[in-house]
């Protein structure tokens, strides 16, 4: 190969000394891919769970053209074409960017998975291979072995004959499955995820979501304290959910006030999926408006008065308060004078002087031996 990985960059998503565009487990699965053989008919290979394009700029260093390509986080796509753009200039045509479904799998031979740590996220990616992808498909899932597990072959063996693992190397390994099992064999559809809470609402809170959403369909704790707290004011028409997840908060709002509309925006097109089956499992689809976007980047600045966030705290396996300052800062742009920011956060983080910097004075609401909660207003 050709393709300098050190080059590969993680821009636009945040970048740290501890945090990088490539791994071990990426390499190893190219290497295994090229020493089975690629598919030589363009079209062929579709990649999924590609982080910031390493694997797509292998397999079209390698020569594959025609090439299918799903990443959940917008951040990742933009890096992906980033990094073509820069290192691969001249083939930068030769990919496509597509959400799960018939488009980006259907007559592929060779599927790539970057695994994911949860099992319910590569059971759905499979069910999506199996329902669209040939017969004939072999799919190749690649991880480093401290987050990989026998569930994980268990659950390939659901959709797969065959499941064979490749030898470690640097702390990675790549299993191999091979021989679809016939529709009548394979597990009965089960996403979106579905749960119920009580809110103190006339009626149970209804939560959808799709694998790939952090938390799944449960209610976040936080959110939860969130919710107990959260003060919306009485000339409020819209509201922003920062970072909607399973879409509880945007849920939660336009059902407790009726008047409201939400803007609920999330860079994970899982996530946004999720959203939207939420909001129409509670009635409130026509007054929800899910979109993936980066951070709030597709409102003007000073537009808003009302925007409520519940950062995370960690970027893929790392723990790194970088993508919640990025959150807090974009919702400091986006609020007019006066307005406020509802935030939640881990207690022990201690945002506070980051929103009094990045928003404005900001208040203490109400705190537990977890997390607290925050009110800040644009000065």
């Amino acid at each position: 190969m050709s393709l300098d990985f050190g080059k590969l960059r993680r821009w636009p998503d945040v970048e740290a000394e501890n945090l990088q565009a490539v791994d071990a487990a990426d390499r190893l699965l190219l290497d295994v891919a090229g020493a089975a053989g690629w598919p030589p008919e363009p079209g062929r290979v579709a990649i999924l769970g590609d982080h910031y394009g390493a694997l797509a700029l292998g397999a079209l260093d390698a020569g594959v053209r025609g090439l299918r390509v799903h990443q959940d986080a917008l951040s990742g796509a933009r890096a992906t074409d980033a990094n073509a753009a820069r290192l691969l200039p001249g083939l930068a045509g030769e990919y496509r960017q597509l959400g799960l479904g018939g488009e980006l799998l259907a007559g592929a031979s060779l599927v790539l998975v970057q695994l994911p740590r949860s099992l319910d996220a590569l059971e759905e990616m499979l069910g999506f291979v199996a329902g669209h992808a040939g017969p004939e498909v072999t799919v190749m899932a690649a991880g480093r072995i401290k987050h990989m597990s026998l569930s994980m072959n268990e659950v390939l063996g659901r959709y797969f004959t065959s499941v064979t693992a490749s030898l470690g190397r640097q702390k990675s390994r790549v299993l191999t499955a091979t021989g679809l099992r016939p529709a009548a064999q394979l597990p009965a559809p089960r996403f979106p995820l579905q749960s119920s809470h009580d809110l103190g609402l006339p009626e149970p809170l209804q939560l959808r979501a799709h694998a790939q959403t952090f938390g799944g369909a449960k209610l976040d704790p936080g959110t939860r304290f969130l919710l107990a707290h959260l003060e919306v004011p009485r000339d409020a028409g819209h509201a922003v959910d920062l970072g909607c997840g399973n879409g509880t908060i945007a849920a939660f709002l336009a059902v407790s006030h009726p008047q409201l509309s939400v803007h609920a925006s999330d860079q994970s097109a899982s996530a946004v999926a999720s959203t939207r089956a939420t909001a129409a499992a509670n009635g409130v689809a026509e007054r929800i408006t899910a979109v993936q976007d980066d951070a709030l980047a597709s409102l003007p600045a000073a537009s808003e008065s009302f925007v409520v966030l519940n950062p995370p705290f960690h970027m893929g396996n790392t723990v790194h308060a970088g993508i919640a300052l990025k959150l807090i800062a974009d919702a400091g742009r986006v609020l007019a004078p006066g307005g406020e920011l509802w935030c939640v956060w881990n207690s022990h983080l201690g945002y506070r002087g980051q929103l009094e910097k990045l928003v404005g004075p900001t208040r203490q609401v109400a705190r537990n031996p977890k997390f607290t909660v925050t009110v800040s207003t644009r000065a």
